[in-house]
């Protein structure tokens, strides 16, 4: 099979043929259809996350349909359109998987970081963590669904019932939380790079009452801020944006440096948190959730070998919405 692998961070991926894959006991071979382009990708390869299994088929936001399957699968058949999340495996057994709370399993390897992903013809996964796909949805236009959808479903349940949201960073996961806010009759306020015209106008086109630069004052007090961007100065800017027993959610798996910042801006019970991968419940909820919003994804298509260039196009804020790769 063809495949773009990862074989030093902080170097270009590098096209390979490699054998094709063989299904373990619980495992699909699933032939992929569309991989989305993440953000967490771009951690992976520049470094910023340690420890990835190298070399690496990166790609972890995979639509295909399954070829194969171990001896013990059974949840899905032969031709099934299934989709790949991060979350890859998890022990089961440790309090964290115990307590409902896989998502911080110690023992958790993610796709497309400790388990080979997307970025190529062929794609292992354990079943258990695979889920149906909505026909609603092609494949290109699922795929951002994957993990730009789950993690920023996952934020937004973080924020509670705040009615009044502040979205810092609009990406991939934003544009995408940003419809299921406005269904749930949500009032967005969206912060961008400093100038950024198009990215604002893209928020007030998903239903934004206000679109400005990351640095600005909303016109009134937030309940709640979601940030999407990987820059830990825009944590203090939250606060400050957000009104008593309000909460900042922070929605990546990397940040920049959050700097110092008064207390004052923290105090009046305001929090600050993260989020930690997903878990199969924020999948199950928020796929069957996303049609019945309406989501749809805004995506530029590269093919296969151009995995190179869509990186660098996220990288530089280029993308209007999500990257996707078609084999």
């Amino acid at each position: 099979m063809h495949a773009q692998i990862l074989t030093t961070t902080r170097q270009p991926l590098a096209p390979a043929v490699l054998p094709d894959p063989r299904p373990g006991p619980q495992q699909l071979l699933i032939a992929v259809r569309a991989c989305a382009v993440c953000r967490t990708d771009l951690h992976v390869v520049d470094g910023e996350l340690a420890d990835a299994k190298l070399p690496l088929v990166p790609g972890h936001e995979i639509i295909g349909t399954v070829v194969e399957k171990g001896a013990a699968a059974e949840r899905f058949a032969i031709g099934d359109r299934v989709g790949v999340p991060w979350l890859g495996w998890t022990c089961g057994v440790c309090e964290y998987c115990r307590g409902g709370r896989e998502n911080l399993c110690d023992r958790a390897r993610f796709t497309g970081y400790q388990i080979d992903g997307g970025y190529a013809e062929l794609t292992l996964a354990d079943e258990r963590f695979c889920f149906a796909i909505d026909r609603r949805y092609g494949d290109v236009e699922a795929a951002p669904l994957m993990c730009a959808g789950l993690i920023g479903y996952r934020t937004l349940r973080m924020a509670g019932d705040a009615r009044c949201l502040g979205i810092y960073g609009f990406g991939a996961a934003a544009h995408i939380v940003a419809q299921v806010a406005r269904h749930q009759r949500r009032r967005l306020f969206a912060f961008t790079r400093s100038g950024d015209k198009a990215a604002q106008d893209f928020a007030r086109s998903l239903g934004a009452e206000w679109a400005g630069d990351s640095t600005a004052q909303p016109p009134e007090p937030l309940d709640a801020a979601l940030i999407f961007a990987p820059v830990g100065p825009l944590v203090p800017a939250a606060l400050a944006a957000t009104k008593k027993g309000g909460v900042v959610v922070c929605g990546g798996i990397h940040m920049s440096d959050i700097p110092s910042f008064p207390y004052r801006i923290l105090w009046e019970e305001r929090v600050v948190r993260s989020v930690a991968n997903l878990t199969r419940r924020d999948a199950e909820e928020f796929l069957a959730l996303a049609p019945e919003a309406g989501v749809r994804t805004e995506t530029v298509t590269y093919p296969l070998d151009r995995a190179n260039d869509a990186l660098s196009d996220l990288r530089g804020g280029a993308l209007r919405g999500a990257a996707v790769l078609v084999p």
